[in-house]
């Protein structure tokens, strides 16, 4: 309790003595500070409640036995919620509850700027970022910032060079898990994308947008200089060169400089006969 109450004043003098006048209900017991008086009502229960009930492993203590005994699952490794579908037990009865949603199909939390609905309330709040622009994680090398805690854990692995996901098949390492499931289907042939126009099948589902711009006629890359449109953005970089001049390819042996890659393909058969 005693550290509790320590850690709680560190986090006090911290905060509000930069914004003290953000902070006018103070607690007389350890001096945390509040914005708003009903947070230091319910702070005080800190104080009031007497934790009686300790676990005989870690020592944490509760205020009520109900929370005790749930928590010592954590050591026991009890596990005594089962689903009635597909038999996957859970420690918490709330947890059990959040997953029987998988087979209900039921979505309770809903967007009220694009009514999307999901199956757990932490994910509409990660869904909500899209709208509001809020990146709350932010890297500690190059200070970028994400919406999703998952992404800047995979971004940080450009810093340090981490490549935890390895093929099975061929060694190959990658940074993220998606990378690997992509690079797999090379490997099995899986190709589980699917045109619902052609039935023309993908490995991967960005090759399938594409593929569908052809259905749909979209356009979406359209050039700054002449405004023509393109379906894929590869198709626009290279447009791009008639208005800058860049020619990126050179020829190995004369020099000779192209725009396009199989321009310099077909130059190259002069020299190789």
């Amino acid at each position: 309790m005693n550290e509790q109450l320590q850690v709680q004043s560190d986090e006090c003098r911290y905060s509000c003595d930069i914004r003290r006048s953000e902070c006018p209900y103070s607690c007389e017991l350890c001096n945390k500070a509040f914005s708003e008086q009903s947070s230091l009502i319910t702070h005080h229960c800190i104080h009031t409640v007497e934790h009686r009930y300790k676990c005989n492993v870690c020592n944490k203590a509760f205020s009520h036995k109900s929370n005790m005994i749930t928590h010592q699952r954590i050591h026991t490794g009890e596990r005594p919620y089962t689903c009635d579908v597909c038999n996957e037990a859970f420690s918490h009865q709330s947890s059990l509850v959040k997953h029987q949603r998988v087979h209900t199909g039921e979505r309770p939390y809903t967007c009220d700027v694009c009514n999307k609905a999901f199956s757990h309330h932490s994910n509409l709040v990660k869904h909500q970022r899209i709208h509001t622009g809020e990146r709350p994680y932010t890297c500690d090398v190059c200070n970028k910032a994400f919406s999703h805690q998952s992404s800047l854990i995979t971004h940080q692995r450009i810093h340090t060079g981490e490549r935890p996901y390895k093929c099975d098949v061929c060694s190959k390492v990658f940074s993220d898990k998606s990378s690997l499931i992509k690079h797999q289907h090379l490997h099995s042939g899986e190709r589980p994308y699917t045109c619902n126009v052609c039935n023309k099948a993908f490995s991967q589902q960005s090759h399938l947008v594409k593929h569908q711009r052809i259905h749909t006629g979209e356009r979406p890359y359209m050039c700054v200089v002449c405004k023509k449109a393109f379906s894929q953005q590869s198709s626009l970089i290279t447009h791009q060169r008639i208005h800058t001049g860049e020619r990126p390819y050179t020829c190995d042996v004369c020099s000779k400089v192209f725009r396009h890659q199989c321009s310099l393909v077909r130059h190259q058969r002069i020299h190789s006969d």
